[in-house]
């Protein structure tokens, strides 16, 4: 066939498929359209429209096994958890061999005080999925409540061994979390050890473990553990500051230098200036001590009272006590300072010795207004 009467047959065909008119959704095809578009709506936060979209689809399917559980969810969302409850019950009855529908139940009995209630649906949930973290996690606060705590840390493991990575971190914190409340450091100190050792090395985790490791005085291994947190967290200034308070403490005062100077990069801090200040004064370079000093005072916040309190110790250090002075007595007269005994009495005393009677006077009638009696004062 020569080539224009093949274009022309084509077309020919094309244009007589168009007077076809495409025949109307079905029903059921409908109702999988509202169903899609109110998950859509849900994920997007748009509650109320995905109500309207579910309630839609209810119309047109009133028996779909999924509809109780997405209304539940959307409910849930909104904090009516009532309503979610009774979505949920529906949910059961028409699939009792879904667990997230268990899931939801417990966690909302959980929610509303039915403790009894909870655990058994949770424990339905389990039963079919025993991997369910959702669950899991909600039994292990359940345990923290009935102070069942050994119990509360075997079940948030559990959970954090099968949720997604990034769901792993807040639960093994929370597990530590109930056995430093206990006491339990060693036993805390361990778990955070095993979830590291096992890879989940968050800067949130490390910088758990770097606390724990110092309360166990195993500080060259916390500076490791926090190093690998600042690395992991390039815009917190105060996990580098931490290795130089370990490093002052270890007398290297070479790496506590390094370590500050990483923790400017992040941010210009006074505290640090005053902390390197003072290792340069023990290493009797009081020229570079000084150089601090000023760095400190260009950087001052005026907000943080224990950077304030730093940078007075350091002015009276460097025998400018009048400049300190000024600074305590801002602090003090502070309304939030105002019961902090020991930076009213501080300032009292530097005070007296500068012999300025006004402001310890003004200081003493401060304490004694704040209800706490003296023999004397300063």
């Amino acid at each position: 066939m020569h080539p224009r009467w093949r274009v022309l047959s084509l077309v020919a065909f094309l244009a007589a498929g168009c007077e076809d008119r495409p025949s109307q959704p079905s029903p059921k095809e409908q109702a999988e359209g509202y169903y899609v578009k109110g998950n859509t709506e849900y994920l997007s936060g748009k509650f109320e429209d995905a109500l309207t979209s579910f309630n839609t689809m209810k119309e047109l399917s009133p028996d779909d096994p999924r509809l109780p559980a997405a209304i539940g969810e959307v409910y849930l969302s909104m904090g009516r958890l009532n309503e979610a409850s009774a979505q949920f019950e529906l949910a059961l009855k028409r699939d009792s061999k879904r667990s997230t529908n268990w899931s939801r139940l417990g966690f909302i009995h959980a929610q509303l005080g039915r403790t009894d209630e909870a655990r058994s649906a949770l424990s339905k949930a389990l039963a079919l999925h025993p991997k369910d973290f959702n669950a899991l996690e909600q039994l292990a606060e359940i345990h923290v409540k009935r102070g069942e705590k050994g119990e509360a840390v075997k079940h948030f493991a559990l959970a954090a061994e099968a949720c997604p990575d990034a769901s792993k971190t807040p639960l093994v914190l929370r597990a530590v979390d109930v056995l430093t409340d206990d006491g339990r450091h060693a036993e805390a100190l361990l778990l955070l050890g095993e979830w590291t050792g096992k890879g989940v090395r968050t800067p949130e985790l490390l910088t758990a473990l770097g606390d724990e490791q110092v309360r166990a005085g195993q500080l060259l291994l916390a500076a490791a553990s926090y190093r690998e947190a600042a690395s992991g967290s390039p815009k917190d200034p105060t996990l580098w500051e931490l290795v130089g308070e370990i490093y002052t403490k270890l007398d290297k005062p070479t790496e506590a230098l390094a370590a500050y100077r990483e923790s400017l990069r992040v941010k210009e801090r006074a505290i640090i200036h005053v902390a390197m200040a003072r290792l340069h004064l023990g290493r009797n370079e009081r020229k570079a001590a000084e150089e601090e000093l000023g760095r400190a005072l260009e950087s001052v916040s005026g907000s943080d009272i224990r950077e304030l309190a730093e940078l007075a110790d350091l002015l009276s250090t460097f025998d400018r006590k009048p400049d300190a002075l000024r600074i305590l007595s801002s602090l003090s007269a502070e309304p939030d300072h105002a019961k902090d005994l020991s930076l009213q009495l501080r300032t009292a005393a530097l005070a007296q010795e500068l012999k300025d009677e006004a402001t310890v006077r003004t200081v003493c009638e401060r304490i004694a207004s704040s209800g706490v009696k003296l023999k004397k004062c300063p």
